[in-house]
Protein backbone atom coordinates (compact mmCIF):
# COMPACT_ATOMS: atom_id res chain seq x y z
CA UNK A 1 0.00 0.00 0.00
CA UNK A 2 2.48 2.57 1.03
CA UNK A 3 4.27 1.56 -2.08
CA UNK A 4 1.55 2.29 -4.71
CA UNK A 5 0.89 5.66 -2.68
CA UNK A 6 4.63 7.05 -2.79
CA UNK A 7 4.06 6.29 -6.30
CA UNK A 8 0.97 8.37 -7.04
CA UNK A 9 2.59 11.43 -5.27
CA UNK A 10 5.34 11.44 -7.43
CA UNK A 11 3.27 11.31 -10.24
CA UNK A 12 1.25 14.28 -8.58
CA UNK A 13 4.17 16.01 -8.25
CA UNK A 14 5.38 15.20 -11.65
CA UNK A 15 2.16 16.77 -12.90
CA UNK A 16 2.31 19.74 -11.35
CA UNK A 17 5.72 20.35 -12.38
CA UNK A 18 4.80 20.15 -15.62
CA UNK A 19 2.01 22.35 -15.36
CA UNK A 20 4.19 24.48 -13.78
CA UNK A 21 6.80 24.79 -16.85
CA UNK A 22 3.80 25.05 -19.26
CA UNK A 23 2.42 28.13 -17.35
CA UNK A 24 5.87 29.85 -17.19
CA UNK A 25 6.40 29.29 -20.90
CA UNK A 26 2.85 31.41 -21.95
CA UNK A 27 5.31 34.70 -20.14
CA UNK A 28 7.18 36.39 -22.67
CA UNK A 29 9.83 36.69 -20.24
CA UNK A 30 10.08 33.00 -18.99
CA UNK A 31 13.43 32.44 -19.39
CA UNK A 32 14.02 35.50 -16.97
CA UNK A 33 11.32 34.62 -14.34
CA UNK A 34 12.59 30.93 -14.33
CA UNK A 35 15.97 32.29 -13.57
CA UNK A 36 14.71 34.69 -10.71
CA UNK A 37 12.39 31.82 -9.58
CA UNK A 38 15.80 29.47 -8.68
CA UNK A 39 17.78 32.26 -7.19
CA UNK A 40 14.29 32.68 -4.79
CA UNK A 41 14.37 28.90 -4.50
CA UNK A 42 17.80 28.12 -3.53
CA UNK A 43 16.93 31.09 -0.69
CA UNK A 44 14.13 29.50 0.42
CA UNK A 45 15.85 26.00 0.68
CA UNK A 46 18.31 27.60 2.64
CA UNK A 47 15.76 29.10 5.09
CA UNK A 48 13.40 26.11 5.19
CA UNK A 49 16.81 23.89 6.32
CA UNK A 50 16.89 26.67 9.03
CA UNK A 51 13.42 27.74 10.44
CA UNK A 52 11.46 24.11 9.70
CA UNK A 53 14.74 21.15 9.57
CA UNK A 54 16.82 23.31 12.73
CA UNK A 55 20.01 23.02 10.54
CA UNK A 56 21.55 26.15 11.06
CA UNK A 57 23.54 27.55 7.60
CA UNK A 58 27.19 28.12 7.84
CA UNK A 59 28.14 31.36 6.48
CA UNK A 60 28.95 29.15 2.82
CA UNK A 61 25.09 28.54 2.46
CA UNK A 62 24.12 32.47 3.19
CA UNK A 63 26.79 33.70 1.40
CA UNK A 64 25.66 31.58 -1.71
CA UNK A 65 22.13 32.44 -1.25
CA UNK A 66 22.79 35.90 -1.20
CA UNK A 67 24.84 35.74 -4.49
CA UNK A 68 21.40 33.46 -5.56
CA UNK A 69 18.93 36.97 -4.57
CA UNK A 70 21.94 38.95 -6.20
CA UNK A 71 21.78 37.41 -9.37
CA UNK A 72 18.08 36.92 -9.20
CA UNK A 73 17.91 40.87 -8.99
CA UNK A 74 20.25 41.64 -11.76
CA UNK A 75 18.10 39.66 -14.33
CA UNK A 76 14.82 40.89 -12.70
CA UNK A 77 15.54 44.86 -12.47
CA UNK A 78 18.40 44.84 -14.91
CA UNK A 79 18.06 47.84 -17.49
CA UNK A 80 16.76 46.33 -20.67
CA UNK A 81 17.13 47.90 -24.37
CA UNK A 82 13.31 47.39 -25.53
Amino acid sequence: MRGGRSALLLVLAALSLALFAWLLSLHPSAGRAYAAYGGVYVAAAVAWGWLVEKQTPDRWDLLGAAVCLLGMGIIIFGPRNQ
